[in-house]
Order: structure tokens, then C-alpha cells, then sequence
């Protein structure tokens, strides 16, 4: 109920505007947004980015465009963007009219990355990240990716244990900006690997970012890479801190979370509509349940981009953003910090994406430190290891199956079939780790259709180790119907398989109903549920990654090149400037019903 007070000031307001005459009740938000005038306020721009991974140079193909809406036609069009340079130089830009600016991030800002910064095992990122003004960030999934001691080197600085100094004279110094991980714990100690929480001052009011991964971070990364570590639930831990920040005086609190949602709408400024009802993921019911006093949520993961509102537990409209990938995007946050209360006035929070479009001025700064790591990278990145006919889509395909992901399976299936190699019979690629696409367009000097080992590096960065098993026939079935059951009912995850195998995916059905097992093939034949089959697949899911645990029932391991080498022989061994690869024709794969576009 409304106090005399805020309702005379939320009338004054009314009265203002010229309306008496019409009998007038404020809203809520209007009440609290008057109310709130009362008080000294000042004004605090947050501008957020989130799972930039390593995309220092502008990407290519599709993980290069984003979707919005031509104002002269009204259709959807897909508009270049990305590229560190252009991304400083429009987060400088956004910050001018600010009357203070605070840069985020929520998580992957490494891993998973092209060459020209996994080559230095991300160093260029950090370096990036520091030189366009970054402040804080939360841990993603992929901060992990080659464990928690070298996450802290990011942070901390010093040379890589193994591959040491890249240049003579010049030590790696480590991350300005602050990375958080309240709910990445060290089993043996309890304590966070790296802090809950920070804590800053915007014109005098203390503001506290809390940061997290999500907490299924361990079934998508290699068990090396989470080894020793516990991860929380989000929501448990960021009510948590959140109570402990205010316990401290901080009431301006914002929440960075590397998990997010799937708007109903691609284009790049989707608002979710009424009440959030147009996005969904788990990123719905962890903000429907984090504390109020959480003023805004960023978040990440799912490489999409929305501006939403969706209510807290008391059912009000608190922001919720999310600013697609690879530095495509920006969001930018503006808000009112209340001098006397010292909190996140609600109603006066607005978000915004913003393109970062390539016809803007490069920052310099960052030109030249792109180019001093493409010059170290250059013998390696620019050789040539196969030729392709036209582009062969992986993130850009929005199919069950993938043309890259065929073409992908493909090569490890034919790479280690010999028997020295581990005699594989079948192959599987999970689509979250195809990471671009196959672009036919030159990116440099290497002519139209060439495939250099960076582009190469660039679909398959990880360099996991490959892995043949022998699964039963039975283990085989179980292995695609938990494509779409257990771990995987909510969000499919489907396989990309070898040119081999053939079934048939009814997506009107439920659960592991959804493969068909009678139309199972492999070489022609059913498949015997006593037979025992060779099945290759990179590490992470021959371990049962991904929620594949019929993989790592798997017996006779062995362990072969890494699926990077196996994915750059194949293209050498198959193709040539006369005789190019042309993409595969997504005939494996029989979807009855709607398909879905899963990642």
C-alpha cells in the first residue's frame, strides 16, 4: 500500500504533466520511481559483455553477423560485427556521456578460442580485456578448460609452466580486471578458488558484483579441467552473498551469471515481451528466485542476445541481460543509485544492446595488439591444410545436422578406422564443440577456398585427445537415445555422426522415444544388441560428457592424435585446389516433426 507521502509525490508527478482533470492512479513502479526523487540519486552506466572467447580479429561467417531488423524494409538481415578494435572503440564511445561507467563481463571471455589467442593460451584476450576497460567478471564453463591452476595464472600473471615467456623480455602480468567464482569452491579447503564478490564506488555508494557459473559446469568440461573443485548452485550462492554484502553496507548489488536463456525472437535487441513470457532456459527460475536486492542480472552461456525484464520472488520486473557472443554485442545498463539508501533505484534501470558495428573507428591501441600477436601466430596460422567448394556451415547451420559436423565425424571415423589407429567404426561430434564454421571467402592473402590451419584451429580449438571404445550394440542405441533423454531431455543435444550411420529422429515423441531404434544403421545392417563396435570421439565425450555416460562404459581405450590433427590430415589427405570438398549432404539424420536448433 502506498504511504501519503509517496502518493502525493508520485500525484506531483501526474500534476507536472499537465494531466489533472483525469482521475489518475499511479503504478507502482511510478510510486517508487517518485518516491525515489526524495532522495539524492546519481547516475551509474554498467556496460556488459559476455562469452567473448579469445575473438580478438573480427569472426567469420555466421559467428561474425548479428541479426536485426532493417528499418527500411522491415526484414531480418544479418549485420557484420565484431572485433576487439571495434569493440573498444565503441565501449569508449558509450562511456563519454556517462556520468561514471563500470565494464563487465560474465564469463568465457577464454577458451574455445581462435588461434591468434589460444596459440599464447589467451594472454592476448586478458591483455584485450584490460587495455578496452574491463572491470569484472564472473568465470564461465570454459575458464576451466585447461584447469583451475591456469585460470589463477590469468589472473595472478607469470609464464606458462610448459611453454614458458613468448617473448624474450616480456613477462605475462596477469589480469587488471577482477575475476569472480562465489561458487567454484576448493573441495579440500571449502574456500572459493577466486573471490565471491566485488566491491566498488560509484560517486560515493558502494556498489558489490557477484559472480558465478553455472553450476552444471562440470558435465561440459574435461574432469582435468574441474579436478579438485565443487560448484554450487547458483541461485543458493548468490542469496548468499547478496545477504553478505548487505550485511557489510553494500545495497547496490548486481549479479554476473555465466548461464542464460533462449528468446523467442534472433534479433539482437528482443525485449522478451510482457513479463519475460518470451524467453526461456534455465535462466527464467534462477531469476524468478534470486534475492530482490539483486538490482540487475547479467548473464551468458547460451551465446544469445536479449534485454529482459522477469520478476523476482516479490513478482517485480527486475533486467535481465544477455549480449549474445564473440564480441558481436554490447549491452549497456543504465541506472539510479539512491545516496541515502545506497541502493539500485529499480524502476530507473534500462538496457540496451547495441551492435558493434565494423564501420566504426578502430581503437589503435588494440589494432596494434591484434597485429603483434598475428605476426607471432603468422608461420603456423596462415599454412594451408585443405580446400573447400563453398562454405560448410557449423554454428551458422540452424539443422539437428550439421554439414561441419558431418564433415567433422567424418574425418575421425576415416583417420582411425585402420586398426593400428584404433580400427573405429563409427564416429561422433558433439555440435557445442564445432566453433565456427568453414568459410569458402579468403580471410587474408590465402586465396578464396584455401583452409589454413588457423581456420582449422578456429572450428576445433580444443585439441582434445581423441579416443576409440568398444561399446555393445546395446550401448551404441543407449548412446543416441540419450541424445534427447536424462541430462539431455530438455535441451537435445544431438550428435553429429559419421556418413556411416543412419537413423531416423521423431521429435514429436518425448525422451529417448525420439530415436527410433528399428531404423538404426550402421553400414546398412541393424544394429546386434550383443555386437560389440569400435565408436570414436574426442575426450570430453568418450568421458561421457555432455550427458553421455554410455561413452565412458566404454572398454579397450585407445588413445589417438588430437581431433584438431585428425580434422587437418583428412582435409589434406581429401582435398586440393582442383578437387575441393564440397559440404556433406545432411542425409544421416531423418528428423520427423519440429526441429530444434541446440548448442
Amino acid at each position: 500500500m502506498l504511504s501519503v507521502r509517496s502518493r502525493r509525490a508520485a500525484l506531483a508527478v501526474v500534476a507536472a504533466a499537465g494531466l489533472f482533470g483525469t482521475v489518475v492512479v499511479p503504478t507502482a513502479a511510478q510510486a517508487a520511481d517518485a518516491g525515489a526523487k526524495r532522495h539524492k540519486t546519481v547516475n551509474l552506466q554498467l556496460l556488459a559483455i559476455n562469452d567473448f572467447h579469445g575473438n580478438l580479429e573480427p569472426p567469420a561467417g555466421s559467428s561474425g553477423t548479428i541479426k536485426e531488423i532493417d528499418p527500411a524494409t522491415g526484414q531480418v538481415v544479418s549485420t557484420p560485427a565484431g572485433g576487439v578494435e571495434y569493440l573498444a572503440g565503441a565501449l569508449r564511445e558509450a562511456r563519454v556521456a556517462a556520468d561514471d561507467s563500470i565494464t563487465v563481463a560474465a564469463g568465457d571471455l577464454v577458451g574455445a578460442s581462435p588461434l591468434t589467442s589460444a596459440l599464447f593460451h589467451d594472454e592476448p584476450t586478458i591483455e584485450a580485456m584490460d587495455m578496452l576497460g574491463l572491470d569484472v567478471s564472473s568465470v564461465g564453463n570454459h575458464e576451466f578448460d585447461q584447469g583451475s591452476a591456469e585460470l589463477l595464472r590469468k589472473q595472478d600473471g607469470g609464464c606458462h609452466p610448459k611453454d614458458g615467456c613468448y617473448e624474450d623480455g616480456r613477462t605475462f602480468k596477469g589480469a587488471n580486471f577482477n575475476y569472480l567464482s562465489a561458487n567454484v569452491t576448493d573441495e579440500k579447503t571449502g574456500k572459493t578458488l577466486l573471490p565471491p564478490y566485488w566491491v566498488t564506488k560509484s560517486q560515493g555508494v558502494k556498489v558489490g558484483f557477484i559472480g558465478v557459473t553455472l553450476e552444471g559446469t562440470p558435465n561440459i568440461v574435461t574432469a582435468e579441467g574441474v579436478k579438485g573443485l565443487k560448484f554450487a548452485n547458483e541461485v543458493t550462492t548468490i542469496n548468499k552473498y547478496a545477504a553478505e554484502l548487505k550485511a557489510k553496507g553494500v545495497n547496490s548489488i548486481v549479479a554476473l551469471i555465466h548461464e542464460g536463456g533462449y528468446p523467442a525472437s534472433s534479433t539482437y535487441n528482443y525485449d522478451c515481451g510482457p513479463a519475460g513470457q518470451g524467453i526461456s532456459g534455465p535462466i527464467v527460475d534462477i531469476a524468478k528466485r534470486i534475492d530482490p536486492s539483486v538490482g540487475a542480472i547479467v548473464t551468458g552461456h547460451t551465446h544469445n542476445a536479449y534485454a529482459c525484464t522477469i520478476p523476482d520472488p516479490n513478482g517485480v520486473p527486475r533486467s535481465v541481460t544477455s549480449a549474445a557472443s564473440f564480441g558481436r554485442l554490447f549491452t549497456e545498463i543504465n541506472m539510479k543509485l539512491d545516496k541515502t539508501t545506497g541502493e539500485i533505484v529499480r524502476p530507473s534501470v534500462k538496457a540496451e544492446n547495441h551492435v558493434v558495428r565494423r564501420t566504426i573507428e578502430k581503437a589503435p591501441d588494440l589494432t596494434q595488439l591484434v597485429e603483434h600477436y598475428q605476426k607471432l601466430a603468422a608461420p603456423l596460422a596462415n599454412r594451408p591444410v585443405g580446400y573447400i567448394a563453398s562454405d560448410i556451415n557449423g554454428r551458422g547451420s540452424s539443422d539437428l545436422e550439421k554439414p561441419l559436423g558431418d564433415l567433422i565425424a567424418d574425418a575421425q571415423q576415416d583417420q582411425l578406422s585402420a586398426a593400428d589407429k584404433g580400427g573405429a567404426q563409427v564416429a561422433f561430434m558433439n555440435p557445442g564443440g564445432i566453433r565456427s564454421d568453414l568459410v569458402y571467402k579468403a580471410a587474408g592473402s590465402e586465396g578464396d577456398g584455401v583452409v589454413t590451419y588457423g581456420k582449422a584451429f578456429t572450428v576445433q580449438p580444443f585439441t582434445n585427445m581423441m579416443q576409440i571404445k568398444t561399446l555393445t550394440g546395446a550401448q551404441l542405441v543407449q548412446l543416441l537415445q540419450q541424445q534427447v533423454s536424462g541430462g539431455n531431455a530438455a535441451a537435445p543435444k544431438i550428435l553429429q555422426v559419421s556418413s556411416n550411420l543412419h537413423y531416423t529422429l521423431d521429435m514429436r515423441k518425448a525422451g529417448a522415444d525420439r530415436v527410433v531404434v528399428d531404423s538404426i544403421r550402421l553400414n546398412g545392417a541393424a544394429i546386434d544388441p550383443a555386437g560389440k563396435y569400435r565408436v570414436a570421439a574426442n575426450e570430453f565425450l568418450a568421458a561421457g560428457g555432455d550427458g553421455f555416460p554410455a561413452f565412458a562404459a566404454g572398454t579397450d581405450k585407445l588413445v589417438g592424435a588430437s581431433d584438431l590433427d585428425v580434422f587437418t590430415a583428412y582435409l589434406t589427405a581429401h582435398s586440393s585446389a582442383a578437387s575441393p570438398l564440397k559440404a556433406p549432404a545432411q542425409d544421416r539424420i531423418k528428423v520427423v516433426g519440429p526441429g530444434t536448433d541446440v548448442d
